[in-house]
């Protein structure tokens, strides 16, 4: 017979894990129930940009077509002066290390670079619709996203599963039943002057807004979003008002100005501003890569408006379309990536197996494999350290 105090830990250890189990499935349904929400809201959010882009597409092709203004530096000059005005104003007055002035200490140069990035791959995109069909701008816009994603893989060491790259197929397939739709209808907007221009033009803009968005996704989740912002209000307004003057300057006199023409500027303006002050907060929450996945349902939002403003040709192919982009959006932020800050310990995570559970702890445990989840809020995993 065992003694009583033995009878007792036995009796313990034997009602732990009783316990345990008929706690946990209520642990992992709060979870769900939380990480859905997450997911939900994350949708949204994409959404809101895109309608931000249908509000830019609509105003400039007013702008192009009613009015024959025909003026992106200008537009985009002005989204830079507002951000100026709002953010930069902001690092101005603050102190410290978060100063204006000792951020450009540290970092004029790269900010700099960054903000031509910037100006060149807006001025690039836009400049395209001249020489080329819009079939083909739609197209062609798509290779951001391969960028986004090599660039993420290499300098943000993000890694990805295979229902990431599952769900990036499905939202390219998505895109190519809407612009197989536009042909069916006719919307292709001409032939185009000089096609093969025009097509070089959207490919270097694409490869630059990949750029800018990868730096964009690394400043606002290691610095600060209010950064990123005021830097680009100060370099995007000085590099863009010497374009502008260089450039520009014999178009915008031609301007016939009247209150349309100012309401349609101001709602340009608002719309660029709304959603460079807004895309950080997404891209924050999700990355570079969902939030360029969210952007393809834009050109949906502006083909519904076109069905009432410009009389556009309706085809079932474009409902079929938007859903299946919104099936891609799911199955990519349905699976949360990781980020390796060292490409070797990627690899040894990959094959230790349960070796992780022997590492010892003596000393620094460094660098990490990280798990992003769907928002900031919810750590989805554990941190896991190796040495």
């Amino acid at each position: 017979m065992m003694p009583e105090h033995q009878n007792h830990v036995v009796t313990t250890i034997e009602t732990i894990p009783s316990e345990t189990v008929t706690a946990s499935p209520s642990v992992f349904q709060r979870m769900k129930k939380v990480l859905n929400r997450e997911l939900l809201l994350t949708l949204a959010l994409g959404q809101v940009l895109s309608l931000l882009i249908c509000g830019i597409g609509l105003t400039s092709k007013y702008l192009a077509d009613d009015y024959h203004a025909n003026t992106p530096v200008f537009q985009g000059f002005l989204n830079y002066i507002l951000l100026f005005l709002v953010y930069t104003t902001t690092l101005a007055v603050r102190q410290g290390e978060e100063n204006l002035l000792a951020i450009l200490k540290r970092r004029w140069w790269k900010y700099m670079i960054l903000g031509l990035i910037d100006i060149e791959a807006n001025y690039l995109v836009i400049k395209a619709y001249q020489y080329t069909t819009l079939t083909s701008v739609q197209l062609l816009d798509c290779f951001v996203i391969p960028v986004v994603l090599l660039l993420s893989w290499f300098f943000l060491l993000v890694r990805y599963k295979v229902l990431h790259f599952v769900g990036v197929g499905v939202c390219l397939l998505g895109m190519g039943c809407m612009v197989g739709a536009d042909v069916l209808v006719g919307r292709q907007q001409g032939l185009g002057d000089h096609k093969l221009l025009g097509d070089l033009l959207v490919l270097a803009g694409a490869t630059l807004y990949g750029i800018s968005n990868v730096c964009e996704e690394f400043i606002v989740k290691n610095l600060s979003r209010v950064e990123f912002l005021g830097m680009m209000g100060l370099f995007g307004s000085f590099f863009s008002g010497i374009q502008l003057a260089i450039m520009e300057h014999k178009e915008l006199l031609k301007v016939q100005w009247d209150w349309q023409i100012g309401l349609l500027y101001i709602g340009f303006s608002a719309c660029m501003f709304g959603l460079y002050s807004f895309m950080p907060v997404v891209i924050k929450r999700t990355s570079a890569t969902a939030v360029n996945l969210s952007l393809l349902t834009a050109d949906l939002y502006s083909l519904f408006c076109g069905l009432f403003l410009f009389q556009y040709k309706f085809s079932g192919l474009y409902l079929l379309s938007f859903f299946i982009i919104l099936l891609g959006l799911v199955l990519y932020s349905s699976s949360s990536t990781y980020v390796a800050q060292d490409p070797r310990v990627y690899k040894q995570f990959r094959n230790t197996g349960n070796a992780i559970t022997d590492t010892p702890t003596v000393g620094p445990l460094e660098p990490s494999v990280t798990y992003t989840s769907l928002g900031q809020e919810i750590e989805e995993e554990p941190r896991i350290r190796v040495a």
